[in-house]
């Protein structure tokens, strides 16, 4: 059993003597440096440092302070008992693991009147701040953060309720301003990070940011919020497993690689495995099983999805994405537009239904969010395998764009069966897409497009294989768009094939090579300006 594990290990071993802690602690006992220490387990129960748990009284002060003695001691676990405890900022230390029991919520405290002093710590200067979003620049304007620790951990059954934090925009208190927190959990420069088995309800801008990050464990978690779930900047040696999230106002699991450090540091050795994203619940409802959709009418951007960037300066690389469902949001993305090297990256066994933009979208781009002088980045060496999606839109089809000069390259997609909801017409199919190699990237940035299956532009060295196209409604749009591809290969594909609509038009295209599709003849073409299939 690992390190981090132990912690619980030695807590279990506690249960049977008292759930509510009055085998550690006699009755009346003071709150000195020993106070709610169990010498063999290592173990400090925040009530007997004067937590109420009411849910009514300031917690934070009693529970900075169990955490003290716990780091002090050398290392232990301070453990939540049943309760709700109102805080504003939790100061993690190293070697010190939270333990959230059975019916113990940690809950963000409204912040204090505007001009008025006390509630969340304020965010800490960075000179680098104007290079990503705000949430990403600072920390310690928190619930719950920690900086350059390691050997932490936060452990459940319980609740951790961001119900005063700000989401970062819209109405509510605005972020920048001081005594308000807007992140659940924010970690800086820390490893050996073990986050596993609680919940977050409400995480304001971020559930969990954890920036720097090495050796990284999050497991097991059900996030239900409105902005991003989850997301891991500038980390390597990360594994995200078992995870349920429904964020349908912001993105479920993001992986970025901003300049919050102050240097373009890469998100690299990452897993991300049997994990559930949605966008189409009310917020609070996967963590009560009801899960209710969101009302008709009601404002539904339904993201909720798994996406690299959009803070993409130091890249992603060796990333393994695979059995996750993806439940009313957008599809996958992987965005460089900020100089990133994006390469060696592989997705499987992807299961995708009620999707609400592209399945597939990647995009190269320019936005040039960092230091000047910064080169356009890259993005190569991606497999895409085992993909099944379900009552998508028509609109966009899939989405794979570089921008003039600057190519995607060396793709492979196979095994993918998508069905889309069709109805595309000719109007559609004559839309000439812009280039829009400076603007934020999502996959309804070009509007409708040419194409109902895949629309790939500035593209070198693409494989697609068993592969297929459906409609629900019939499309007169071509499934297959390519402009300006070098080196594409097309095998056993099959796609909805009306008498007067091709099944793929060319626009300058080289190396093209299509066999084993049927009813369309294997066709090699060397170099064509203009040709429909």
């Amino acid at each position: 059993m690992s390190t981090e594990q132990n912690p619980r290990r030695d807590f279990l071993k506690l249960t049977g003597a008292s759930l509510a802690g009055a085998g550690l602690v006699r009755a009346g006992q003071g709150a000195g440096p020993t106070a709610g220490t169990d010498p063999v387990a290592g173990t400090f129960d925040v009530r007997a440092f004067g937590a109420t748990g009411d849910g009514k009284t300031l917690d934070t002060p009693s529970i900075n302070k169990a955490i003290e003695a716990a780091a002090a001691a050398g290392g232990g676990t301070v453990r939540f008992p049943a309760g709700s405890y109102l805080c504003y900022t939790i100061r993690l230390k190293s070697n010190v693991a939270l333990y959230l029991g059975h019916g113990a919520k940690i809950v963000a405290a409204d912040p204090p009147p505007k001009g008025a002093s006390g509630g969340y710590d304020l965010p800490e200067p960075n000179q680098w701040d104007k290079f990503q979003d705000f949430g990403h620049s600072h920390w310690r304007n928190s619930l719950i953060w920690g900086e350059g620790l390691e050997n932490v951990s936060i452990l459940g059954p319980g609740l951790i309720w961001g119900k005063g934090l700000a989401k970062g925009y819209g109405s509510g208190p605005a972020p920048e301003v001081p005594g308000v927190g807007n992140k659940a959990i924010a970690l800086k420069n820390c490893r050996n990070v073990l986050l596993r088995d609680f919940a977050i309800l409400n995480g304001g801008h971020f559930g969990i940011l954890t920036t720097g990050g090495d050796n990284v464990t999050i497991d097991n978690l059900q996030i239900d919020t409105n902005r991003d779930g989850m997301d891991i900047d500038c980390c390597r040696n990360v594994r995200v497993s078992n995870c349920a999230v429904n964020s349908p106002w912001d993105d479920g699991i993001c992986l970025k690689s901003s300049y919050g450090l102050g240097s373009a540091k890469p998100t690299e050795m990452v897993t991300i495995t049997n994990c559930y994203v949605s966008g189409c619940f009310q917020e609070g409802t996967l963590l009560d099983a009801t899960r209710k959709p969101i009302p008709p009418g009601a404002r539904r951007p339904r993201y909720g999805r798994i996406k690299f960037g959009t803070e993409s300066n130091g890249g992603f690389r060796n990333i393994t994405v695979s059995n996750c469902i993806f439940e009313g949001c957008q599809g996958l993305a992987l965005e460089s537009v900020d100089g990133a090297l994006v390469e060696d990256v592989t997705i499987t066994n992807i299961s995708m239904r009620d999707i609400v933009s592209a399945p597939i979208f990647l995009r190269l781009g320019s936005r040039m969010r960092g230091p000047e002088g910064t080169p356009v980045g890259t993005l190569r060496r991606v497999i895409v395998s085992n993909l099944v999606c379900s009552n998508a839109v028509s609109h966009f089809g899939s989405i794979i764009s570089g921008i003039p000069g600057h190519y995607i390259e060396d793709l492979k997609l196979s095994d993918i069966q998508i069905l889309h909801q069709g109805s595309g017409t000719k109007e559609y199919a004559a839309i000439k897409p812009q280039e829009r190699e400076s603007a934020y990237p999502e996959p309804d940035m070009f509007g409708a497009m040419p194409s109902h299956g895949f629309f790939m532009r500035h593209v070198k060295g693409v494989e697609l294989s068993h592969v297929e196209i459906a409609c629900l409604k019939a499309d007169a749009r071509p499934a297959f768009v390519l402009e300006d591809v070098h080196g594409a290969s097309f095998s056993y594909i099959k796609a909805p094939h009306p008498s007067d609509v091709p099944t793929f038009a060319l626009s300058n295209v080289q190396d093209f090579d299509l066999h084993q599709s049927r009813p369309l003849p294997n066709t090699y073409l060397d170099k064509v300006e203009r040709k429909t299939l």
